[in-house]
C-alpha cells in the first residue's frame, strides 16, 4: 500500500528525518512512535505531501509522491496535531463546508454527514460551535473532516495529544473502529495508546528508525531481560558503578538520573542470574541509603527508554 525508501528531510543543516525505509500494509494500522522531536511530525507531513523530501521516495499504492501528488492527496486523510477548525462555525455548518470544498455529491452529502457524526461520536454537538467544544470533542470534528472523502488512508498526528483519560479511550475506541476498514498511520509518544491501537510500531529516534515490528515481537526480540530499579541517597554514580560492576550477574550499571539528594541507576542482569543479595550486601558496607529497590522485566516503555536513550 505505501512503500517509503531512503526518506530523507534536512532543514538547513539539520538532519530532522535520516534515510529511513519501511513498508506499510493495506489494512494495517502503523504507530509511528518516538520521543519528542523525532521526526515523527516531518515524516507524516512529507507522506500527505506537504512537505518535500530532501531525498528519498514515497510510494502510495501506484503513485510516486513527486510525480502524482494530487493523485496521492485523493486517497489520504490528514488530522494535524491541532485539528484546523473555524471556531466560531457550527459543527454541523463546517462539515457541510467541508463536503462543499471536498465536491461531495448534494444527494449523498447529508447522508455522510450523518454517518461520520455516527461514526465519530459527535451526532449530539452538530448544532454547537466548535469553539465551544472540548478538546476531545475538537479532535473527533477534526477526525470527522479527515474522512469526509472516505479515504483508503488516515493519517494522524498525536490524535491524543492534550486529553483527558477518558477522552484518550474514546479516540482509540474510534481509531479501532475506523482501522477495521482503512489503513492508518498515527504518531504518538503514549505507549499504551500504541500497545492498545496499533498492529505494529516503527519507533524512530533522531530521525532513524530504531526498531521495527508488532509489539509482541519487540517484546520477544528482547528476551526475558531483567533489570533492577536502585535509587539511592548519599551515592554518587562512579561509586556505585564501580561496586556493582564486579558482581556475578551484573550484565552493566546505567546512570537514569542525579540530583543532589538522590542517584537512579539501572542495573542490567544476565540471564538467569539474580544478583540482588550481593547488591543489597555491597549497600550494607556503605553509607547508602536506598530509597528504592525493585526487579522488573522487559515491557514496551523500557523497551522504547534502552532504544531512544541509546542513540543519545
Amino acid at each position: 500500500m505505501i512503500q517509503v525508501e531512503n526518506l530523507t528531510k534536512y532543514y538547513h543543516d539539520v538532519c530532522a528525518v535520516d534515510a529511513i525505509s519501511f513498508e506499510i500494509q493495506k489494512g494495517e494500522i502503523l504507530g509511528l512512535l518516538g520521543p519528542n522531536g523525532a521526526g515523527k511530525t516531518t515524516t507524516l507531513r512529507m507522506l500527505t505531501g506537504f512537505l518535500q523530501p530532501t531525498a528519498g521516495d514515497i510510494r502510495v499504492k501506484n503513485y510516486r509522491i513527486d510525480q502524482h501528488p494530487l493523485e496521492i492527496k485523493k486517497i489520504l486523510g490528514y488530522l494535524p496535531e491541532s485539528a484546523p477548525l473555524y471556531h466560531d462555525m457550527l459543527v454541523y455548518d463546517y462539515l457541510n463546508y467541508v463536503a462543499d470544498i471536498r465536491h461531495i455529491d448534494k444527494r449523498g452529502k447529508l447522508d455522510r454527514i450523518r454517518r461520520l457524526g455516527e461514526l465519530c461520536g459527535i451526532n449530539n454537538v452538530m448544532h454547537q460551535p466548535i469553539g465551544e467544544l472540548s478538546k476531545g470533542y475538537k479532535q473527533r470534528v477534526g477526525l470527522a473532516h479527515a474522512m469526509m472523502t472516505d479515504p483508503e488512508i488516515l493519517i494522524l498526528d498525536e490524535p491524543t495529544s492534550g486529553l483527558d483519560p477518558n477522552q484518550i479511550v474514546e479516540i482509540r475506541q474510534i481509531i479501532k473502529r475506523i482501522g477495521k476498514e482503512k489503513t492508518i498511520i498515527l504518531s504518538t509518544h503514549i505507549l499504551s495508546e500504541a500497545e492498545a491501537a496499533c498492529d505494529r510500531v516503527v519507533i524512530i529516534n533522531k530521525g532513524r528508525i530504531v526498531a521495527d515490528g508488532s509489539t509482541a515481537s519487540l517484546k520477544e526480540s528482547a528476551g526475558d531481560k531483567k533489570f533492577i530499579q536502585l535509587s539511592l541517597r548519599n551515592a554518587d554514580f562512579k561509586s556505585v558503578d564501580m561496586a556493582f560492576a564486579a558482581i556475578e550477574g551484573v550484565a552493566g550499571v546505567t546512570r537514569m538520573d542525579e540530583t543532589d539528594h538522590q542517584l537512579d541507576v539501572r542495573i542490567d542482569v544476565r540471564a538467569a542470574a539474580d544478583p540482588r543479595v550481593e547488591i543489597y550486601r555491597k549497600i550494607k558496607q556503605t553509607d547508602w541509603v536506598v530509597l528504592d529497590f525493585h526487579q522488573n522485566t522487559q515491557t514496551l516503555e523500557t523497551i522504547f527508554r534502552e532504544l531512544t536513550m541509546e542513540n543519545e
